[in-house]
């Protein structure tokens, strides 16, 4: 689960488009309903899938990739600029264009969660943490903002990256300025906080262990406090409208904090810390909106008197989460969880995830219906651009580890909880890994017709 390599699917993008294109100018899509018929056959006769008992130690898997029929992803176009910025785009070239590759138009919306999001933020605070070297200044005014946020969205998609950006990671101007934090001078800061304490926290950290321990966690909660006290005659801290305002001031300060931070550590690492907590917040929570459950309350509570039409209800219902999002393995036991004590409210108490044969990788976005859902890692990762195979991001399990049915009488499984086991996981990948055939042309070109739900008929 930490680290576990075992599926890199590839996506030439350029193929997609000519789909795309294809499709929309031929309404009824004849030639490409065809090809994915034909792919379906393909991928039933050629499918190599592990055979791998949940209870045994899983063998991880990568498929052996035939080569891109057509040009990789590189094409750029130059971006609209204001002017008026004057962050240092250049201080962060590298990891823009990184960004970009995350966050990348077909699937930066199903990536959001864990790839794209966190890593287009943190690009921000460290191309602001840089800037401040020469500007003194941890955070913008809010027309400075505006025209910034606009550049940088402007650069990334001029590199391949979605256009809507802004909406997908719910990302706005204010949030490149102070906010509701009293201090954004650099030299205040330091003078307010121990920042060599704070530097020592969190300089250099073990993401494992940082989710569990949270040391550079809490020396970043503490330092935000000491700022958001400024705001304050201490005196006044008991009205429950003050303790409202003074938590707002925390969080704003928060991102204070992480640009200073970034303005004393190299891109790599303050890359390195920010992604990891990032990910430690991510992963203790599901992100998957679960939609009204009555069909499988109805269908599977007491007095279930058929298994198949409960079966049918809870596989209907779980394809619906399949299009949401691809999510973590951490999230994914989350996400198991949290569904399974719904339904245990709503009065259905056998173990519909056993009774049906739910998996953690049935919570994920799927590949296609043949191969199923791939589970990001827990620990933060990115997108890859190859100049030969196109765009590839990493999946963590290649086995179908069962879904765990949550007991009341046990805490939320948690890889910092000791005490609860966590369902049998992937072994790490390693040189002595045997490639599977897998023809996985046919699996992404029967993706792209169906994650991005293109209109045929």
């Amino acid at each position: 689960m930490r680290g576990g390599v075992s599926e890199s699917f590839r996506l030439d993008l350029l193929l997609v488009v000519f789909l795309l294109l294809h499709c929309l100018k031929d309404s009824t899509c004849s030639s490409l309903n065809h090809l994915k018929g034909s792919l379906i056959k393909d991928i039933k006769e050629g499918t190599l899938l592990p055979e791998t008992s949940p209870t045994a130690a899983p063998q991880p898997l990568l498929p052996l990739l035939a080569p891109s029929p057509l040009a990789p992803f590189t094409n750029s176009t130059s971006a609209k600029l204001s002017g008026l910025c004057t962050l240092n785009f250049d201080a962060v070239k590298s990891m823009m264009a990184v960004t970009s590759i995350d966050c990348v138009a077909p699937f930066a919306e199903y990536l959001a969660n864990v790839v794209c999001c966190p890593q287009l933020e943190t690009t921000l605070i460290i191309l602001i943490g840089r800037s401040s070297k020469n500007s003194n200044m941890l955070a913008l005014n809010g027309t400075l903002a505006k025209h910034c946020l606009s550049d940088f969205q402007q650069l990334l998609v001029s590199q391949g990256a979605n256009d809507t950006l802004q909406q997908i990671c719910s990302l706005h101007p204010e949030n490149l300025t102070e906010g509701s934090c009293p201090v954004k001078d650099v030299n205040e800061f330091e003078t307010t906080v121990d920042s060599s304490s704070l530097l020592a926290a969190c300089g250099k950290i073990d993401l494992v262990n940082e989710c569990c321990e949270q040391i550079c966690g809490n020396a970043i909660t503490e330092a935000a406090k000491k700022l958001a006290l400024k705001a304050y005659d201490i005196s006044r801290m008991d009205g429950s409208h003050v303790l409202s305002d003074h938590t707002t001031r925390v969080n704003d300060c928060k991102r204070i904090v992480h640009r200073w931070l970034a303005s004393k550590l190299e891109p790599a690492g303050a890359k390195h810390l920010l992604r990891g907590l990032s990910n430690c917040k991510n992963n203790k929570v599901c992100p998957l909106v679960f939609p009204n459950m009555k069909n499988i309350t109805n269908a599977c509570g007491d007095g279930m008197n058929n298994q198949t039409t409960c079966c049918n209800t809870v596989e209907r219902y779980v394809s619906h989460l399949q299009r949401q999002s691809f999510v973590t393995n951490l999230q994914a036991l989350d996400c198991a969880a949290s569904l399974g004590l719904k339904l245990q409210n709503g009065n259905v108490n056998k173990n519909v995830y056993n009774l049906c044969h739910i998996s953690l990788k049935d919570f994920s976005v799927q590949v296609t219906p043949e191969v199923s859902g791939c589970l990001l890692p827990s620990l933060p990762s990115d997108a890859i651009l190859d100049k030969t195979m196109g765009i590839s991001f990493v999946c963590d399990l290649n086995d179908n580890i069962p879904a765990p049915w949550p007991s009341m009488s046990e805490l939320p499984a948690s890889s910092c909880n000791k005490h609860v086991r966590i369902p049998a996981l992937p072994a790490v990948a390693s040189g002595q890994i045997s490639f599977k055939g897998l023809n996985i042309w046919s699996h992404l070109l029967l993706a792209a017709s169906m994650i991005l739900q293109v209109p045929c008929v």
